[in-house]
């Protein structure tokens, strides 16, 4: 629950009081958000007074006259260099026109109550201007988090993009400057070192590209009929040279066949995505599982491997952007950090969740379960083509 401080500013003893009668225990709920508002209540007899509370302690909601005996409420707001960016002034008058209702507004006055006015009245002037608030503080909050996001984002992209880079133009250097000698054989191994590098840079852009279309929206799915288990088959033949040269021993589980609307491009990811990290964070002589199994109305997959494993507090932030386990297993192996983001992003798609159990040094086990819609059977008529 939030607490939001309510100043009320008129000359007259019983409007004071009977206003705080009426807010005395409000509190209201944000039905949209889920959250409840309560109010601490103040009060101020003169302008002078207002001014002072006001400068000592910003109120979020002031009700405040507009006649005052030593200044009118537009003087007090002045005085008190009151500039509400996220806070709400409610002018209270009898003297409402257009001129004062202009001016009040420049001075930065949300709302307006005329006198004489009832409790339900004022507690719904009240509850307008806490809402009003509440919008514009989580405006605020998430343009924030939107400004930081954006530069969390530039700062690890230019962090991944900087060093291969960087490796690449120091591999032309030498070959400009023939620092080997004239031979091209002599410079092989930095060519291929630096294909590698852009290979790296290349799949970096590529899932960016995915996960902008996939968090846009803006992604062109075409679902159809798609055979997972031809499709997971298909990911291990794209991955089986990898695993071959790091030790890795790829096994399948996989039905005859196991049919899902999907799209086929999401369904290869899943599975490619899977399998690469199998792989990638396996150790030598390893072994990586796959299999699938339909259980009801849901497909499962899982996969499993006996690498180098991750603990709870790695588990805990896998699938954030940009997020990488670094340790001293991990410290040369390259990658984007956004493979597991997007498989997460894909998978519910599907209606479906993904878990993962892991174990440091022992391995870990990734299981995806994605929702398969059951068909309606039809009436017996129709399955023989009758009317």
């Amino acid at each position: 629950m939030q607490n939001y401080r309510i100043l009320i500013v008129d000359d007259e003893a019983g409007m004071r009081s009977g206003a705080e009668r009426s807010l005395e225990g409000f509190n209201i709920t944000l039905d949209d958000f889920s959250d409840r508002i309560s109010f601490t209540l103040a009060s101020a007899a003169t302008g002078a007074d207002a001014v002072a509370a006001i400068k000592a302690d910003e109120p979020d909601i002031i009700f405040l006259d507009y006649k005052l005996p030593d200044m009118t409420g537009l003087e007090v707001l002045e005085k008190a260099e009151y500039r509400p960016a996220d806070n709400a002034v409610v002018m209270i008058t009898a003297f409402a026109s257009f001129e004062v209702a202009v001016a009040a507004t420049k001075q930065g006055a949300y709302d307006f109550l005329a006198k004489p006015f009832t409790p339900e009245e004022l507690r719904a002037a009240a509850k307008k201007a806490a809402r009003h608030i509440y919008l514009q503080r989580k405006a605020r909050k998430l343009e924030e988090e939107k400004r930081f996001v954006r530069y969390q984002f530039v700062s690890v992209l230019a962090h991944e993009l900087k060093s291969p880079l960087a490796a690449v133009e120091g591999y032309l250097r030498i070959m400009e400057e023939r620092i080997k000698g004239d031979k091209l054989e002599s410079y092989s191994g930095m060519v291929d070192r630096s294909l590698v590098r852009i290979g790296g840079m290349r799949k970096l852009v590529g899932d960016l590209l995915d996960l902008t279309r996939l968090e846009s929206g803006k992604k062109k799915r075409e679902l159809a009929p798609v055979d997972l288990a031809k499709a997971a088959a298909a990911a291990a033949e794209t991955v089986a040279a990898q695993a071959k040269a790091g030790g890795v021993s790829l096994e399948l589980r996989l039905p005859g066949e196991l049919w899902l609307d999907a799209d086929p491009g999401e369904a290869g990811m899943i599975f490619e995505n899977l399998l690469t990290n199998a792989v990638k964070y396996n150790k030598r002589g390893g072994k990586a599982l796959l299999s699938l199994s339909a259980a009801g109305d849901w497909v499962e997959i899982n996969c499993s491997d006996t690498g180098i494993g991750m603990t709870p507090a790695e588990t805990a932030k896998l699938f954030q952007e940009f997020t990488r386990i670094k340790n001293e297993h991990t410290r040369n192996i390259p990658g984007s950090g956004l493979g597991l983001s997007i498989l997460n992003r894909i998978v519910k798609l599907y209606g479906g969740e993904i878990t993962v159990d892991s174990e440091y040094g022992k391995g870990t086990s990734f299981r995806i379960r994605l929702r398969r819609p059951v068909p309606v059977p039809l009436p017996a008529g129709a399955r023989e083509g009758k009317q």
